[in-house]
C-alpha cells in the first residue's frame, strides 16, 4: 500500500512539473494554455518571425472568416449548385471518364491520396494534387502559381493532356447539347446555353464553398481551453517560435500564399522540377513552390509538390535537419539556374519530444471527414 502511494505521489509530482515546466524560455504550459485560449490574440506570446517576413506584411495564424467572392463572380446558390454538378461531371474530359472529382475526391479530403494523379489514358502527372478545402482563401493557384484566379485555374486541368485532355470550347459545346443541363443553366445564368467563361465561373463558385468546419485549434483559440492537450499547446507555441513554421505557414489559412525554395528541386536528378521558374522564366524562382495550407494536412498524405513524403513526421524531420542545401560542383559554378534553398530554412535543433508536440499540434488543424454525395448528372 505504501509503495502504491509513493508511486501515485511521484506521478502527480511529475504531472505538476510538466504543467509548470518552462517553455522557450518564459512560459509554463499552464500559462501558455491560458494565454492562447483567452480569446484575445493580443495576449498571445510574440511570434518569432524573420524581419523579411514582417516586411512582406506578416499576418498571424487564427480562425477563418467567411470566404470572399469576386465582384465579377458573386455567389448565388443556383450558380454553386451548377458548379457542383460540373465538378463531378466526367463529360468535361475528352474520354468522358475524368472529372474534377477524380483528383479532388470528397471521400479523400478533396485530394486523391496518390503521390501524383492519373488522368486520361492512365497518364501520370508530375505533381501531387492538394486538397481543395479552403481554396477560397488562396490568392494564387497551383504549386507554381500559373493561375491568378480560381476561375482561370479551373480551365487548366480540362486542357492538360495528362489530365482531362479536352478543350474548354469543345467541353462547353458538349454540355450545351445536354438537355438536362438547361434548367441548371437557366437558374444560374438565366439562359439555356452557356459560354466557357460561365462554365468556369460556376465551377469556381462551387469550389469557394468548400470550407472546413471549425477545428480543435479554432475552438481552442476562441476560448475553449479543453480542446487542446498540453502537448498540443506546447506544439502551438513551438510552431510560432522555435520551430519557425510561422514564417511561411501564417495567416488564418496557415499559408502565406507565397513561393519558397525549400531545397526539394532535385536539380539534375530524377524528379527534377524547377517549380515557379517554369512560369516566370526568372532564375530567382528556380525550385520555388507555393506554401500549402496546413489546415486538414493530417488527412492529406502524401506530401510536398511531388508527393514523395508519405507522412508528416518525415516532413518534420527534414525541416529539423535544415532541408537539403545543395552545393555547386566545380562544373556548376556558372550555372545561372542552380537552385538556392531559401534563407528561411534553417536547422531547428528540435528534440524528439518537441517534434512530438509539433506533430500533435498540427493534428489539431484537421476536422475529420468532410464528405459530399456526388450529384445525379443531367442527361
Amino acid at each position: 500500500m505504501k509503495t502504491k502511494l509513493i508511486a501515485i505521489g511521484a506521478m502527480v509530482f511529475s504531472l505538476l512539473i510538466l504543467s509548470y515546466a518552462k517553455i522557450e524560455p518564459n512560459f509554463s504550459i499552464s500559462e501558455l494554455k491560458q494565454l492562447y485560449s483567452s480569446g484575445d490574440y493580443t495576449k498571445w506570446p510574440k511570434p518569432e518571425v524573420d524581419s523579411i517576413v514582417y516586411a512582406q506584411g506578416f499576418e498571424d495564424i487564427g480562425t477563418l472568416g467567411k470566404p470572399e467572392f469576386p465582384e465579377d463572380n458573386p455567389y448565388t446558390e443556383e450558380k454553386a449548385a451548377l458548379g457542383k454538378v460540373l465538378f463531378f461531371d466526367p463529360r468535361l474530359s475528352k474520354s468522358g471518364q475524368i472529372s474534377c472529382a477524380n483528383c479532388h475526391d470528397p471521400e479523400l479530403n478533396w485530394g486523391d491520396a496518390r503521390r501524383v494523379s492519373y488522368g486520361e489514358g492512365r497518364l501520370q502527372g508530375i505533381r501531387n494534387s492538394p486538397s481543395l478545402l479552403n481554396i477560397a482563401y488562396s490568392k494564387i493557384f497551383f504549386w507554381d502559381g500559373r493561375a491568378a484566379t480560381l476561375e482561370n485555374q479551373a480551365s487548366f486541368p480540362i486542357k492538360d493532356t495528362k489530365e482531362m485532355n479536352f478543350h474548354i470550347d469543345l467541353a462547353t459545346k458538349r454540355l450545351n447539347k445536354i438537355k438536362g443541363y438547361k434548367p441548371y443553366f437557366k437558374k444560374a445564368f438565366d439562359k439555356e446555353k452557356l459560354t466557357q467563361e460561365e462554365i468556369l465561373k460556376a465551377i469556381a463558385t462551387f469550389e469557394r464553398t468548400l470550407v472546413s468546419p471549425k477545428s480543435k485549434f479554432d475552438k481552442f483559440v476562441a476560448g475553449d481551453s479543453t480542446q487542446l492537450s498540453d502537448k498540443q499547446v506546447e506544439g502551438l507555441h513551438l510552431f510560432r517560435t522555435k520551430a519557425r513554421c510561422i514564417n511561411c505557414h501564417n495567416t488564418a489559412n496557415f499559408s502565406d500564399n507565397k513561393f519558397h525554395n525549400i531545397g526539394l528541386t532535385y536539380y539534375g536528378r530524377e524528379y527534377e522540377d524547377l517549380g515557379r521558374y517554369n512560369v516566370t522564366g526568372k532564375a530567382a524562382n528556380v525550385g520555388e513552390f507555393k506554401t500549402q495550407s496546413l489546415r486538414g494536412v493530417s488527412q492529406n498524405a502524401p506530401y510536398m509538390h511531388n508527393g514523395l513524403f508519405p507522412n508528416i513526421r518525415g516532413v518534420l524531420n527534414m525541416y529539423n535537419a535544415g532541408m537539403p542545401q545543395p552545393k555547386r560542383k566545380e562544373n556548376q559554378q556558372n550555372d545561372t539556374l542552380f537552385p538556392t534553398t531559401s534563407k528561411l530554412i534553417q536547422k531547428l535543433k528540435l528534440n524528439q519530444s518537441e517534434l512530438d508536440a509539433l506533430e500533435a499540434f498540427i493534428s489539431s488543424l484537421s476536422t475529420g471527414a468532410y464528405k459530399m454525395r456526388p450529384p445525379d448528372l443531367p442527361q
